[in-house]
């Protein structure tokens, strides 16, 4: 065979090299003389590396497995040797047709010209996919969690805080008032003694503080008891409470 002196060129894997190697040197594809392949084929490697190209793993892979297949050939029984021959000239003609066939598909097709609209397909919305038993019943526990985060408190838990009774302020004041109207002193404790919740015992004392406020009702303590009692000013000159 004679040296490569030709152009490096690129090829698609080990195969393309090997088919154009015998190729250039009109080599017997059923019968293929190994030595003189590996030969070449070991060239053309120590080209690539001479020009700093990457070579790929495959083809160290092909140059181990034409050794491979020298060595076997140099034993005094070769079977295995023309086996691994034999495997390694079908994989060649195999590849040759499907270059033969994708050239002549290159000429006559193009890719580019086949083309449509995408299809309006309508979706699958069934879930086909199985879970054992265990997953689904968690599934379903933490999706329930989740959800009653989202659902607003049934109207009982507020009854304790809003569903109160109304009591006005305006009312109580008129009612201390009524209690301190003879112009004696009342206990204060005494002044909450008509309220039946806690409603009124809050109103009753908002009350008092607004008649302090308006210096209408004075605290006195005697004794460590604390009373109220009306100041002058509190009724009017018919009798009447005064207003505000």
């Amino acid at each position: 065979m004679e040296k490569i002196s030709y152009k490096l060129d690129a090829f698609e894997g080990p195969l393309d090299l090997l088919l154009h190697l015998i190729e250039k040197n009109k080599l017997n594809i059923y019968d293929i003389m190994i030595s003189e392949l590996l030969e070449q084929y070991m060239e053309h490697m120590r080209l690539m590396q001479q020009y700093e190209l990457e070579i790929a793993g495959e083809f160290l892979d092909m140059a181990s497995r034409l050794v491979q297949i020298k060595s076997a050939m140099l034993l005094p029984k070769y079977e295995e040797a023309e086996e691994m021959k034999k495997e390694l000239s079908g994989q060649l003609i195999e590849y040759k047709k499907c270059k033969q066939v994708a050239k002549v598909l290159s000429q006559n097709i193009s890719f580019d010209s086949f083309c449509r609209e995408p299809s309006k397909v309508k979706a699958d919305m069934k879930y086909k996919r199985n879970h054992p038993p265990e997953f689904l019943v968690g599934s379903y526990m933490a999706a329930v969690g989740r959800g009653r985060e989202k659902i607003p408190p049934p109207e009982d838990a507020f009854s304790g805080i809003v569903k109160r009774r109304i009591v006005s302020v305006s009312s109580k004041i008129v009612g201390v008032m009524r209690k301190l109207w003879s112009g004696r002193k009342v206990r204060y404790e005494n002044v909450f003694d008509d309220a039946q919740d806690r409603s009124e015992l809050v109103a009753t004392f908002l009350a008092v503080l607004e008649l302090i406020k308006g210096k209408r009702v004075r605290v006195s303590e005697d004794d460590g008891v604390v009373s109220l009692h009306m100041l002058k000013g509190g009724q009017n000159n018919k009798g009447e409470m005064a207003d505000e």
